[in-house]
């Protein structure tokens, strides 16, 4: 199925989003990671250079939209085709056709493969001679992961381009272009939207500009023309009620500090809670998930060391899933956390040292800890006297570590709670054996 979309883009039957799709990169909206003015992948596409790529991202973040556009610039025919229906025989037909094109015209074909994660192993196979050999260049679309569900002979000839979900600032864009643009768009119908309504719009589409504009365009029918799309329409249309949470007003903050004192007080349902309201909202995840790992140091330290490495992991994970999966994940670090045993005194530590250090005078390092990498500086001193702990029984040795000074000691106060309580016998054991060997001395 040969594909031009830029030549229906008047159709009135079509979708608003295919209408609205971007006919040269400046139209293209998001993605400045990659299409910024000067970025490699930029003038790479407008040179026509690009070669075979796979463009991974959500749903609505533009992926087709890029691949025609990558076409465009190259002066391709695009042949788009869906992994779920098409197999080995009409990749065969594809290959031929695109070599009778060559042939007859010197035109080069692009196969546009949406859904490619569907293709099993023998079927991304068939593609590879097809790829070595200059027969089509290929643009393949998924959402999921293509280094896991792609062979690593595909991967090898088609570079990986991962797309971002679209920002709320993107989103409006688009939202407001729809509005205003009278070829393609409803810009005839002379519409509004309230600010509401298109606030609840951004928040539900998630990123997903199809869906935006989908949703725009069903308001817009039902809508006189010169009115005014309200909150109440686009509610009635998703079976969604807007919720009241403004991310940058008070209620946002405090929810999220609802959020965060609920953790801290090992109340998982509470906290539970205070997240599914902000989910619901449509709270940004890597928002949430940045408080959640501040807090595993700063609530829980070394009482549970292993609840920062969780939450770094759940961090990795918010990012690479995506809404709405990512939910499962906010929701499993949030109860680990709140059910861990809680200790701020690492937190304590650093800002007593912090407050020492900016309040009093910094007086010089001792000298058996300083660096002597030069001859001349171990004839000042420099490393003399110092205690290699391995040389001594379990490890350790005592030794005078701190600098001179009326410091503010002593900084980290290990409590008893989950691990930090073996820390504290540790360290006892340790300054008692120190005050030991001073007492011998």
């Amino acid at each position: 199925m040969q594909a031009d979309l830029f030549g229906d883009e008047h159709d009135p039957t079509l979708p608003l989003a295919t209408r609205l799709r971007p006919r040269t990169l400046d139209e293209y909206v998001g993605q400045e990671h990659l299409l910024a003015s000067g970025m490699p992948i930029r003038q790479a596409i407008e040179q026509g250079i690009l070669g075979s790529v796979i463009l991974w991202a959500p749903p609505g973040c533009g992926k087709t939209s890029l691949a025609h556009l990558i076409a465009r610039y190259s002066n391709a025919i695009v042949e788009s085709h869906s992994a779920v229906a098409i197999g080995v025989q009409e990749i065969r037909k594809v290959a031929e056709r695109a070599r009778q094109r060559r042939r007859a015209s010197g035109q080069r074909t692009i196969l546009l493969l949406d859904e490619i994660h569907h293709f099993n192993r023998t079927q991304q196979d068939s593609l590879l001679g097809y790829l070595e050999d200059g027969t089509f260049t290929l643009i393949g679309a998924t959402t999921e992961n293509p280094f896991f569900v792609l062979a690593g002979a595909l991967l090898s000839r088609a570079r990986v381009l991962t797309l971002k979900p679209l920002e709320e600032t993107h989103l409006r864009l688009l939202i407001q272009r729809a509005l205003t643009d009278t070829e393609r768009g409803l810009g005839t119908l002379n519409l509004q939207i309230e600010d509401d309504a298109l606030q609840h719009l951004i928040r539900v589409a998630n990123g997903d500009a199809r869906l935006a504009l989908n949703l725009l365009e069903t308001a817009g029918v039902q809508t006189p023309a010169g009115g005014t799309i309200t909150l109440s329409l686009i509610e009635q249309l998703l079976q969604k009620p807007m919720p009241r949470y403004d991310q940058q007003g008070d209620y946002h903050y405090d929810t999220i500090s609802a959020f965060i004192k609920s953790v801290r007080g090992s109340d998982p349902d509470a906290a539970l809670h205070y997240l599914a309201r902000m989910l619901v909202a449509g709270e940004d995840p890597r928002f949430i998930m940045r408080r959640l790992l501040i807090l595993a140091s700063e609530d829980i330290g070394n009482a549970n060391p292993t609840a920062l490495i969780l939450a770094i992991a759940g961090t990795q994970a918010v990012e690479r899933v995506g809404m709405p999966e990512a939910q499962i994940i906010l929701g499993h670090i949030t109860t680990y956390l709140a059910c861990s045993p809680k200790s701020n005194s690492a937190y304590v530590g650093i800002k007593r040292a912090m407050d020492d250090v900016r309040s009093k005078p910094v007086t010089p390092i001792p000298l058996h800890l300083r660096n002597a990498p030069h001859p001349q500086l171990k004839a000042m001193g420099h490393s003399e006297g110092y205690l290699y702990p391995h040389d001594y029984p379990e490890g350790w040795v005592a030794q005078v570590y701190m600098p001179e000074g009326d410091w503010s000691l002593p900084y980290y106060e290990p409590t008893t709670h989950g691990q930090e309580e073996r820390l504290r016998a540790f360290l006892e054991r340790l300054r008692r054996a120190s005050s030991e060997d001073s007492s011998e001395r």
